[in-house]
Parts: C-alpha cells; sequence; structure tokens
C-alpha cells in the first residue's frame, strides 16, 4: 500500500513537471528539488534503510544517465533533475523502465514534430553530421544544441509525465 502512495506521489510530480514543461519550455527546481527530497524521506519512511538507499541509488542513476546529455546542451537541466526526482521515488529499477519509456516516447513526438514542420531533410543532414561529429571524437557544433532558436525542441518532461503515469497505471491496475 506504501509503495503504491509512493507511486502516486511520483506521478504527480512527473504530472505537473510535464505540463509545466509543455506550457513554459523548463522544468523549476521548485518542483525538483523539494521532489527529489519527498521521494527520500517517503521511500525512507516507507521501507527504512533499504528504502533510503534505493531512493539514493535511484536518484543518482537518473542524474548520472542523462548528465552527459546536460553537458552538451542535448536536454536541459530541468529535465535532468526531474529524472533525479523521479529516482529518488521510484528507485533504480523502474528508473531505467520509466527512462526508457520517456525516451521512445520522446522519439515518436519528435518524429511527429520534424514530419508536422516539414524539416525531415535537414534532420536527416543534422543526423549526418552529429554521427561524423562522434566517430571523429568532437562536438557537432553549437547550432545542433538546445541554444539553436531555431532547432525543434521536444518537452523531455511531457514525455517523461507520460511514461510515469503509463508505468503507474500498469504497477497499480495491471493495465498494458
Amino acid at each position: 500500500m506504501l509503495r503504491e502512495g509512493i507511486w502516486a506521489l511520483a506521478t504527480v510530480l512527473a504530472a505537473i513537471a510535464g505540463w509545466i514543461d509543455w506550457r513554459y519550455r523548463r522544468i523549476p527546481n521548485w518542483l525538483t528539488v523539494p521532489g527529489l527530497l519527498i521521494g527520500i524521506a517517503a521511500n525512507s519512511m516507507a521501507r527504512g534503510w533499504p528504502g533510503a538507499k534505493d531512493s539514493l541509488l535511484g536518484a543518482g542513476l537518473g542524474l548520472a544517465l542523462l548528465l552527459p546529455f546536460v553537458l552538451i546542451r542535448a536536454l536541459g537541466a530541468g529535465d535532468w533533475k526531474l529524472a533525479g526526482a523521479m529516482g529518488a521515488f521510484v528507485g533504480p529499477g523502474y528508473l531505467i523502465t520509466v527512462l526508457l519509456a520517456a525516451v521512445l516516447i520522446a522519439g515518436v513526438m519528435g518524429l511527429v514534430l520534424i514530419i508536422w514542420k516539414k524539416r525531415v531533410k535537414q534532420t536527416l543532414r543534422n543526423l549526418a553530421r552529429i554521427l561524423a561529429a562522434f566517430l571523429s571524437l568532437r562536438l557537432p557544433g553549437p547550432d545542433l544544441t538546445l541554444d539553436n532558436p531555431e532547432s525543434l525542441k521536444v518537452p523531455f518532461g511531457v514525455a517523461f509525465a507520460l511514461a510515469a503515469i503509463l508505468f503507474n497505471m500498469r504497477q497499480m491496475w495491471g493495465a498494458f
């Protein structure tokens, strides 16, 4: 029963973050930092030291996995902190599942956006440039980062929220 309550809190956090990211294209610290602390506290109260350990491992894993993408400006810092907060709620095992689902959802959102904005050729050229930069061990350039005002951006917080909601539904009601 406590686990379901923790998952409900995680889903509420993700839903609020997704809505804010959709509306304002950012996820604020006032949401993610308390979310991380509440996740650690909730798991600690529910399961003692094992809960605290899983919570800290989940937060650390979420932050560690997404840090490289933040450093190359492919992902916003709010998304990164949301992954840490969600990891604090769900632990490392479930976080991987939710992150993979979020990446898939963001990929679908990105494809829809690329087709809708008629940017397929430009996207293929950009992917070729990114691959060439990767193979030559260098960064692709500032025009292929979040800093470029002309780049198409998918609100990853929305994808993360959808993934968390779907996973919570699966956990609580056996759906999917």
